[in-house]
Formats: structure tokens, C-alpha cells, sequence
């Protein structure tokens, strides 16, 4: 029945287009489905925006390309050449957020939303593939598709928003070669900061006393950690000192481009390179650190004949990580100081102790023939001797892809209409390579003869054993494979009717090792649209999506968006203004259905599991294991559903000395699948033995809503241009629909963010007994003074997570309010251009181990600031105890932070040396630069923020390159 449906509007859709073949006189060119010469009336395109699109250049949007000055549906586009000319990056989507509004990018800027959604669908040249597998020098461009107009023809997958990276082709002209080579260092922005042994060992002795325990240290033992005379006897371990690693790492990279091509044929090759280092300086992992990767991108475009064109593209990488087998950071962040020595030195070994030098002269791991690998009998593998001595790996990564297109131009059947065809076909492995040695580890025992440290025997732990085999593990792989096809019509009538339609087939399935079932996304797709005369524009666009997540019946749905906008300057009353050269307000609204929240296959059906049953015992002893039920029928389970309406205002004034454009949108996600427990019998499940016959059913519904903005100023002044863009967005989510049912209103995650922090909020600290027998109990362990102490938000006398209230957004899809803000500023030959962003109305916890401390845990510097009875007034940390803390280290307002920062992203200064100096036919453009990434934060909690806990730290980026045409 819906597939008849289809059939009726297609036939409606091609019977509308064929009524107006009688008065066409002015046809578009099939292969790019863009009218020729009808902008000019309408069209004042002025000087191009901050990101190099200007109004009349062709955008890449689903299954076609568009001029911006006709996009629909809220689509945003960078031209990257036009970019990385001012400012060279390194991953595809860097600082994506300094320039499109919309787009807010999580800390780091790997990753991000699109208007509040996380989870958009990334296409390379129109399938999906990875963004960090492109590198920037290989793209043409890239566009943020926001609206549902603008991504219906997508399909389910693409239902939270989608940015579209299309990479370079070639263009009919002579042969051009370009260069890039660069040199660049990352600089570590901080390290975490933590006690030294002396006064680890005294507050931890204070910890004891605290805990009613006697002291563990003597004051000796502490004096002798403190002097470091003797650091193999006391030791003093700074993870993040000299010794072991750098506060640098060097990256380089060089790339190759060569293309060009005659009408009938064009062709595009990129070769590139990038190798950098790695900030661990010792052992094997300073020869073995670091990573590198070798990539090839090629395509060719044929005209085979009048009628049909085709295209090859081919892409390949081999990426190499190599380091050693231990985690160091995260033994950084919680190994203490004092616990051993990493190398015991030999030449301190008692004269005539012939046992002991058995061990050294037996060891295969002889550090720089001085030291033996130091240890304990609590550390007999530890990530020292890891790094010396515990053997390498690498980390190998492969991926292939290929695709390929045919199109077929039927304007003899009907003028303007062309067949594509699209097949992709890519393939990924990874795969770990690695040598893993046995090592052993020595404990020293000390002696002092006339006041000179001496080792009067060493206890061995382990045996040193050098395979020399080599190992592979974690072998995975994932295939993709795409494939779609569609009817493309295009075309001007009367000179002011232009008509354009797609008929589409369009599927990709991605199956990855691990998972039995594939990724997969399948839809039939229908476009219409009209524009008169570039003032009036209609677009409907829509697709017929499939999913096997859903019973059957219930596996295919349509998806509907409408999309309408007036170019206003077009107006009588707008036509002559010298304010407004440009005013164009377009909406669009729809209702696309979606499996992408569907976390499962076969959801909608309930079943009964062994393995996981209960035991039962007889009167004889015997256990028998029980079939357990898990879960209900639902043969009615839907798609989710986001429904969508939004508004938008672009234009130019001044003859585009300022350009703008901004959005209102309104969307809800319904239908989210829950297991339900409020909207059935308590029977349907019990807690033991573990039942449940509670189905999934549509029932969570979230809401999203914001303005996005984006304002460019361009000025020609003198010898100097100067472009300013700032854009920005700011949006709020709401649990409109949950099941739940809390015994306090005030716990109900309805109504509040989708981001919602929830935690107790204090109310100081216990300051004495007394106190603490006047205060509310707490469920959460014994409490002693220079505790935490809770607020009762129920007043039933007991602290417990019932009191639990709402904190603060966390800002998971990135922070309320994102502002991006980028200029460029050229004289002569030389281009400055800043990028910056800030987010602002986000927290978060101070909850690493860093932060919360208790029990045998390395000691941070936030620990001096910790509730003693002389600092009970002023202590801004809770007393210190060698047991654990769950009262104090649980959620709740005294961890919280505000995640407002303004970030530097950006700072590159460019010269392109004047073609009359080269005066060459073999070198016709040469330009030196040098850049600086990540370079400044300003935020209240800027220290938060910048640290890193149990991982590498973060850095700064600084790169000289050079780049040239031939």
C-alpha cells in the first residue's frame, strides 16, 4: 500500500514536470543540475564570505549540488582550499565551529552536534566513512546540512544531521602540481600536580590519625624522602619530571597534489605523509614512540560520450602507531612517590655480596649497564620496567576505498533529466603487532657503613625471558558497502520557472567484526522543487525509509519535509534599496523517522535466557538452573520520530559589506523505546529471581530548541581586505516525556535539560561531634568531622539519594552557548587570520582521581587545602582518611564547576611571494607560513579544564610550512 502511494506521487511529481516541457527555452546543465544564466538578474554576489563560498558557487547537498543562493533546509558550506590557503589544519573538521553556526564542537573539537544532536552521519564524496581518514589537503569542501529538509532524501541514519565532506577532483586545463611540507612541534599545555614522598607520608600519617590509627612513618623516614641524598633508598618519584619524558613531541608532514585533464577527460592524485613523535623519553619508548601515516587519494572524470560520463575514485592509508607495553599516564596518575625505587644501581651493591651480582650479571635487562629494574613485591610489573624491559607494539590500521559513478544524460527522452549510479565499496582492518617480554624486578636492601648507602642484598621478583615471538592481537575489520541510484531532472521554462526532481534508491551496510548484525540504512527518496525567478522557492523532499530493527509491518515508513522561502529583495520595495542588496526568508518543516536511537535488533521481541537464569537447589542438593524471562512482546514498536519545524533570515547589506544569516528551530525526538515499569502491573516483573515480561515501547520524547546566528563583514580598505565572521548558537533541551515515577517531584527527570547534572547539594562541613548529632544521618558511611555535611531536601532526617537535585547542565552535546569568531586580515602579500570559540553555560564534576582522594590513592596538591581543626574555618577540601570515602566522593554541588572558557584556537600569518620575483615557468606560486593551535584558553577553571588524568597531556600546536604550485 505504501509503495502504491510512492508510485501515485512519482507519477504526479513527473506529470507536473512534463506540463511546463511545451514552454521551455532555457535549459540547465544536466551534469551539475544548475541553471546557467538566470541568477544574473536577481544575484548581487559581492565579495565572498569569511569561509570563501560565495552566492553563486555550487554546494554540495544531498544527492546534488546547488547554488547558495538557492540552498534549502539550512545548509552551511566551507570551501577548504580557500581555507587552508590562511589557515592549515590537520583534521578535516578542526575549528569547524569558528565558522558555521549550528555546529558546537565538544572540548578537543574531535567531536560535536549539530543544533544539540549528537550522532550526525558523516559522507565522504556521498558515503559514510570516518572524517579523520580525509586529511584537509584532499577536500574540496565541506557542508553542515542542519535542517530536515535538507537531509530527508538521507534516510533514517542521517536523521540527526549530516556534514558532507567532498573531496577534489580534477579540472580541464593544464597540468598542476602543489607542495606542502610543514614542521611543527606539540608542546604540552600542563601536567597534573602531585605530592612528593615526604609530604605524601606526612598527610597520610595525618589521615591515619584522623582515622583513630597510629602513624605509619616515622619522621625519619620522612626527613630522608624529603633530602634526597639517597633517591634509590628514599625514593622521590616525579612521573612527570625530565628524566622520563619531553615537553615536546615533532610532527611533520608533507603532500603532494598533481592534477589536471582536457574536456573529455580530468584527473586528481594526492600523495601524503605525517610522522610524529611521542613525549615519553626513556627506555624503549624513546626509540619506538610515536606514529605515522602514509595516504593516496586518486579519481579520474570521463566523458565517454555525449550521453554518458563517468567517474573512478580510489583512497588508501596505512596508518602506524608504535609504543611500548604499559600504560605510563595512568600510572602516572596513581602510583605514589615513595613506593620503589625504577632502577637500583649496581655500583652501590656491597663489595663481596657475590649473590647479588649473580642477579646482575644474569639479568638481560641491564639498564645502560648501570641498574638493575627496581620493583617490590606489591610491584613486580610495573610501568617502568614495562618501558624498559616489558617489550613494543604496534598498532596497525588499513583502510581502502573505492567508488564509482556512471551518468547517463536522457535529454533525449526528456531535456535536463539524467541517470546517476553510485557504487562504493570500502574496507578498514586494524590489527596490533607486539613483542612481550618477562621481566625481573629487584627490592634492595640497605645498609650504612660510616655514613655511605649500601646494598647488602637484592630479593628478585620474576625472570627475565626474551621470546622474540612476535604476537598479533585485536585483529578487527569493517566493510562498507553503498550503493544508489537516481533520476535527476533539471530545468529552466520561460526563463523564470525552474523546475528540479529526483527519484532515488539509496542503501549503505556497514558490518564490523563483533557484530553479528550490519549497520544498515536503506530508503527510497523524492525531491520536488520550483523557484520562480529566484524570489519565490518550493521544496518538497522526503524518503521511504526500511529498517529490520523494527517487527514486521512496522519496517518501513515515509518521511515528509516541505521547505518554502521569498527572496525579499527581490520585491518592488526592496529591489532599489542601497541598504539591503540580499533578504531571503525560507522555513521548512517535517517528520523524519529514525532508527537511530534503536540500540538493538529484535527489541520488539521478548525472550527467555539460561545462561543468565537463576540456580534453585533441592532437597537433594542439586542446582538446576532456571529459563528466565527478560523482556515482552511489542509487534507494534515504531520508528522514533523527529519532528521538526525551523526559520530562517539571510542576506547582504551594503553590497555585501555585511552578510547574515540566522535560525530559529523547534524539533522533538518522540518515540524513544523504554522498558516502561510505570505503565504496567508490578507482576510483570519481580527484582528475585531477575524477571521481567516489560516490552519496549515508544514512549521517551526529548525536545530541542535555539537560534543560530552567523554575521560576516567583508571591507576592502586601501591595500588592505579585511574579513570578520562571528557566529554563534544558543539552544535548550528538555526531557519533555520519561517513565519514571519518584517518590519527589523534584527528582523527576521530566521537564528538565537532556544534559541534567543531579547530586546532593553540601552545606559545609561537619565541624564536631555535635554537629554531626544535629544533623540529618547519613546513609552514605560513618561521618567524622571535616566531613561533607548535606542538605535534607526532604527533611526525613537521613541523607540519602532521595535528596539527589538537579545541578546544572552538563553540556554532553556540547554547551548552551557556543560563539565562533574568525578573521582575516590581508595586506600586500601577507594574511594574518585568528580563529576563536567560547562555550558558556555548561558544568561539570571535579570527580577524576585526581580530585577525589581517599584511602591508598596518590596524594594531588588539592589535598593541602584539606579540613583540619586549625583550618577548619578556611578548608576548601574534606579531611583526609586511609579508608573510603562514599559520603564525601559521590555527586553533588561542592564538585561542580562552570565549563565557560574562550579558546585561541588559531593564529597563522601567511606570505605569498609576488609572481614577478619568481618570474618562472616552473614554479608559478610560492608561500611560506607559520601557525599556532590551541593557543590560550581564558576560563575561570582554565587548570581543570586543560588537565589531563591517566592520559598523555594536551598541547599546544606550533608548524612552519611552505607550499607551492608548479
Amino acid at each position: 500500500m505504501k509503495y502504491k502511494k510512492l508510485r501515485i506521487a512519482l507519477c504526479l511529481g513527473l506529470s507536473w514536470i512534463a506540463a511546463f516541457d511545451g514552454m521551455a527555452k532555457e535549459s540547465l546543465d544536466p551534469t551539475i543540475g544548475q541553471y546557467k544564466n538566470t541568477l544574473s538578474t536577481f544575484s548581487k554576489t559581492g565579495l565572498q564570505d569569511s569561509i570563501g563560498i560565495d552566492s553563486t558557487a555550487l554546494v554540495q547537498v544531498a544527492f546534488r549540488k546547488v547554488q547558495k543562493n538557492d540552498l534549502m533546509g539550512n545548509v552551511q558550506a566551507i570551501n577548504i582550499p580557500q581555507l587552508l590557503d590562511k589557515s592549515y589544519s590537520t583534521y578535516s573538521l578542526e575549528n569547524l565551529d569558528a565558522f558555521i553556526p549550528g555546529y558546537n564542537s565538544n572540548i578537543g573539537g574531535t567531536n560535536g552536534n549539530i543544533w544539540g544532536m549528537s550522532g550526525y552521519l558523516v559522507l565522504v564524496d556521498g558515503f559514510p566513512r570516518d572524517a579523520n581518514n580525509v586529511m584537509p589537503t584532499e577536500i574540496e569542501q565541506i557542508s553542515v546540512l542542519k535542517g530536515v529538509n535538507a537531509i530527508a532524501l538521507y534516510g533514517s541514519r542521517a536523521a540527526k544531521g549530516v556534514i558532507s565532506i567532498t573531496t577534489k577532483r580534477g579540472k580541464a586545463g593544464a597540468q598542476k602540481i602543489k607542495i606542502r611540507a610543514n614542521a611543527g612541534l606539540n608542546a604540552a599545555i600542563s601536567y597534573p600536580k602531585y605530592l612528593g614522598s615526604a609530604e605524601y607520608m606526612t598527610l597520610y600519617n595525618e589521615a591515619r590519625q584522623n582515622d583513630g590509627l597510629t602513624p605509619l612513618y616515622s619522621a625519619e623516614t620522612i626527613y630522608q624522602h624529603a633530602a634526597g641524598t639517597n633517591p634509590f633508598r628514599y625514593p622521590n618519584v616525579d612521573y612527570y619530571s625530565s628524566d622520563y619524558i619531553k615537553d615536546h613531541y615533532n610532527r611533520y608532514d608533507a603532500t603532494a597534489e598533481i592534477s589536471g585533464g582536457n574536456q573529455r577527460a580530468q584527473y586528481y592524485t594526492n600523495f601524503g605523509f605525517w610522522s610524529e613523535g611521542s613525549m615519553l623519553n626513556f627506555g624503549q619508548a624513546k626509540k619506538n614512540g610515536g606514529a605515522n601515516r602514509f595516504n593516496m587519494r586518486g579519481n579520474i572524470d570521463v566523458k565517454v560520450s555525449d550521453i554518458i560520463s563517468l567517474n573512478v575514485d580510489a583512497a588508501a592509508s596505512f596508518y602506524v602507531s608504535k609504543g611500548v607495553n604499559a600504560n605510563y599516564w595512568e600510572a602516572a596518575a596513581n602510583i605514589r612517590p615513595h613506593r620503589f625505587s625504577p632502577l637500583i644501581p649496581i655500583d652501590m651493591i656491597e663489595e663481596g655480596d657475590l649473590n647479588s651480582m649473580v642477579y646482575v650479571n644474569n639479568s638481560n635487562f641491564l639498564i645502560d649497564g648501570k641498574y638493575l629494574l627496581g620493583g617490590s613485591q606489591l610491584d613486580q610489573t610495573n610501568a617502568f620496567a614495562n618501558v624498559y624491559a616489558g617489550g613494543t607494539n604496534r598498532y596497525l590500521n588499513r583502510q581502502f576505498q573505492f567508488n564509482t559513478g556512471l551518468n547517463f544524460d536522457l535529454k533525449n527522452i526528456l531535456e535536463g533529466l539524467v541517470f546517476k549510479t553510485n557504487l562504493a565499496v570500502d574496507y578498514q582492518s586494524n590489527y596490533n603487532q607486539s613483542y612481550n617480554n618477562n621481566y625481573a624486578v629487584y627490592q634492595a636492601s640497605w645498609n650504612n657503613y660510616d655514613g655511605k648507602d649500601q646494598i647488602s642484598g637484592l630479593t628478585k621478583y620474576g625472570d627475565d625471558r626474551i621470546s622474540g615471538i612476535q604476537n598479533i592481537s585485536g585483529s578487527t575489520y569493517r566493510q562498507t558497502i553503498g550503493l544508489n541510484g537516481s533520476l535527476n531532472f533539471n530545468r529552466t521554462y520561460g526563463s523564470n520557472h525552474h523546475v528540479s526532481a529526483i527519484l532515488l534508491a539509496n542503501a549503505f551496510q556497514v558490518a564490523a567484526s563483533g557484530s553479528y548484525h550490519k549497520v544498515s540504512n536503506a530508503n527510497l527518496g523524492l525531491q520536488l522543487g520550483y523557484n520562480y525567478s529566484g524570489k519565490y522557492y518550493v521544496d518538497f523532499s522526503s524518503a521511504y525509509s526500511h529498517s529490520a530493527k523494527l517487527p514486521q509491518g512496522n519496517r518501513r515508513a515515509l518521511s515528509p519535509t516541505l521547505a518554502l522561502a521569498w527572496r525579499l529583495s527581490e520585491e518592488n520595495f526592496l529591489a532599489n534599496s542601497s541598504v539591503v542588496n540580499e533578504l531571503r526568508l525560507s522555513a521548512s518543516a517535517g517528520i523524519l523517522n529514525t532508527d537511530l536511537d534503536i540500540s538493538d535488533y529484535f527489541l520488539y521481541q521478548g525472550y527467555y535466557t539460561y545462561n543468565n537464569g537463576a540456580w534453585y537447589s533441592w532437597a537433594d542438593g542439586a542446582l538446576v538452573h532456571s529459563f528466565d524471562r527478560r523482556r515482552g512482546d511489542n509487534p507494534n514498536m515504531k520508528f522514533p520520530k523527529r519532528k521538526e519545524f525551523n526559520i530562517n533570515l539571510e542576506g547582504g547589506l551594503y553590497n555585501n559589506l555585511i552578510t547574515f544569516n540566522t535560525s530559529y528551530f523547534f524539533n522533538r525526538m518522540s518515540g524513544g523505546l523504554v522498558q516502561a515499569e510505570t505503565q504496567y502491573p508490578m507482576y510483570f516483573m519481580t527484582g528475585w529471581p531477575v524477571y521481567s515480561d516489560l516490552p519496549y515501547i515508544n514512549y521517551n520524547s526529548d525536545e530541542r530548541r535555539g537560534i543560530d546566528f552567523g554575521i560576516n563583514l567583508n571591507k576592502q580598505i586601501n591595500q588592505t581586505f579585511v574579513s570578520l565572521g562571528f557566529n554563534g548558537m544558543y539552544y535548550t533541551t528538555k526531557a519533555v516525556k520519561r517513565d519514571e515515577l519518584y517518590q519527589f517531584s523534584y527528582q523527576n527527570r521530566a521537564e528538565k535539560p537532556l544534559d541534567a547534572l543531579w547530586g546532593l547539594q553540601h552545606d559545609g562541613f561537619y565541624m564536631n561531634q555535635s554537629d554531626i548529632d544535629n544533623s540529618a544521618f547519613s546513609s552514605f558511611g560513618e561521618v567524622n568531622p571535616g566531613d561533607m555535611k548535606y542538605k535534607d531536601q526532604n527533611g526525613d532526617g537521613t541523607i540519602d539519594t532521595r535528596d539527589e537535585v538537579y545541578l546544572g547542565k552538563g553540556g554532553w552535546s556540547g554547551s548552551p552557548l557556543t560563539l565562533g569568531l574568525n578573521l582575516t586580515v590581508k595586506w600586500n602579500n601577507f594574511t594574518l587570520f585568528a580563529a576563536a570559540t567560547g562555550q558558556f553555560g555548561a558544568k561539570a564534576m571535579k570527580n577524576s582521581s585526581y580530585f577525589w582522594v581517599d584511602a591508598e590513592d596518590k596524594y594531588s596538591v588539592v589535598v593541602r587545602d584539606r579540613w583540619t581543626e586549625s583550618t577548619k574555618e578556611t578548608a576548601t577540601y574534606p579531611r583526609l582518611t586511609t579508608f573510603n570515602s562514599d559520603n564525601n566522593f559521590r555527586s553533588s554541588d561542592f564538585w561542580l564547576y562552570k565549563t565557560d572558557r574562550i579558546n585561541l584556537s588559531k593564529v597563522q600569518l601567511s606570505y605569498d611571494f609576488p609572481k614577478r620575483i619568481l618570474n618562472s615557468k616552473f614554479i608559478h606560486e610560492l608561500g611560506i607560513y607559520a601557525n599556532g593551535s590551541n593557543l590560550l584558553m581564558i576560563a575561570k577553571e582554565k587548570e581543570t579544564m586543560q588537565l589531563n588524568i591517566g592520559q598523555a597531556p594536551q598541547t599546544r600546536f606550533f608548524n612552519v610550512g611552505l607550499k607551492a604550485l608548479f
